[in-house]
């Protein structure tokens, strides 16, 4: 560790939102809160310190065709890591990604494996489509290939009745999350719409990506069971130009769409003010660019997320909720710093000053 510089890290350092020190040092690449005996050739970086950004829902190796080759999957985790994204939880990749782990200059990935979709009810060459009798061996298999989760695909147009629809019978998914529990693997799905909900967070699911059709007989169903929500707001922004382009051959699910980014916010506000845990997330990866971190936590706050909560949602609360370490003694270095304070106008978040990964000035 001794190639790791000593970095004086001061001004204001947000360990916590209501937890603010002055100054940190970085040694040997990790955290500490007391000044280092005999350092030389310190470094310092002034501003408002916080843990690395976490994007809980993204793709790294993965376009809008599929699978990418590494180097384009090093562009994506680059993009992520200079816009301050320094934990990423990967929300399905056909792409074997493992060998960023042995990169100290990228981000930090949380896997969930591939996607496990219904048999051409997904976007071609992302996930495994397969039948409900092969979904809890496809669910064991991406939870030992993942870091503790497993994403499936809740819903998607059934192209017979032209409109969303749940992909998964209740007893399927019942078995195929009790399985992923018992090898200690978390679940999560994606949902766009209203009907898969019920079966999915009953059968015991921990997280609902993107949530757009929750409804108030719903939302007291996740706040009680504690199932977390990924909004992915940035995302849903771009519904509108998906329902012109599907309009003529999917009326249905057009005017589905539609109305579920009509009422995008309102969805969001009302699953916060239930007590739902929610969660940064962009979606980047399929169509979507990455780095837009900022700009979803801009999103949250736009729905009505009080700023500090909508910070935590991509700092403290995230990495506590994916069991990863933010600002604390002898923790892995991974901060950015900023101008100004993040909690008065999570705006800054989009110009990081410095970023710092595993110990050393990255951007």
């Amino acid at each position: 560790m001794s190639d790791h510089p000593v970095l004086h890290v001061k001004g204001r350092v947000l360990v916590g939102p209501d937890d603010v020190r002055d100054e940190l040092w970085v040694v040997g690449g990790r955290i500490s809160y007391d000044r280092p005996a005999g350092a030389r050739d310190i470094r310092t970086v002034e501003g408002w310190a916080l843990p690395g950004l976490v994007d809980a829902h993204c793709h790294v190796g993965l376009d809008a065709h599929g699978p990418v080759p590494a180097d384009v999957s090093e562009k994506q985790a680059l993009t992520d890591r200079d816009a301050g994204t320094l934990l990423l939880r990967d929300a399905g990749s056909p792409s074997d990604t493992r060998w960023t782990d042995d990169r100290d200059d990228l981000p930090k990935i949380i896997r969930a494996g591939r996607h496990i979709a219904r048999t051409r009810r997904y976007i071609r060459n992302y996930a495994h489509e397969i039948e409900p009798e092969d979904l809890v061996a496809y669910v064991a298999r991406e939870a030992r290939r993942g870091d503790g989760w497993v994403k499936l695909v809740g819903d998607w147009i059934d192209r017979g009745t032209g409109d969303l629809s749940a992909c998964w019978p209740r007893d399927a998914v019942e078995a195929a999350i009790a399985e992923a529990h018992r090898l200690g693997a978390r679940v999560t799905a994606h949902c766009f719409a209203e009907d898969s909900l019920r079966d999915l967070v009953e059968a015991g699911i921990d997280c609902v990506e993107h949530a757009t059709g929750l409804t108030e007989d719903t939302v007291p169903l996740f706040a009680e069971r504690g199932v977390a929500i990924v909004p992915t707001l940035v995302n849903i922004a771009t519904f509108p130009r998906l329902a012109d382009g599907g309009e003529a051959k999917y009326p249905l699910w057009s005017a589905h769409i539609r109305r579920l980014h009509e009422r995008r916010y309102d969805t969001v506000r009302a699953a916060y003010d239930a007590g739902i845990p929610v969660y940064v997330g962009t979606d980047a990866g399929g169509s979507l660019a990455h780095g837009l971190v900022a700009a979803e936590v801009a999103e949250l706050v736009t729905a009505g997320i009080p700023p500090v909560e909508a910070l935590s949602a991509t700092t403290w609360g995230a990495r506590r909720w994916l069991g990863r370490p933010g600002l604390d003694e002898g923790a892995p270095a991974d901060l950015v710093v900023y101008v100004g304070d993040p909690r008065d106008d999570v705006r800054v978040l989009a110009d990081p000053r410095r970023v710092v990964l595993s110990g050393r000035i990255v951007g």
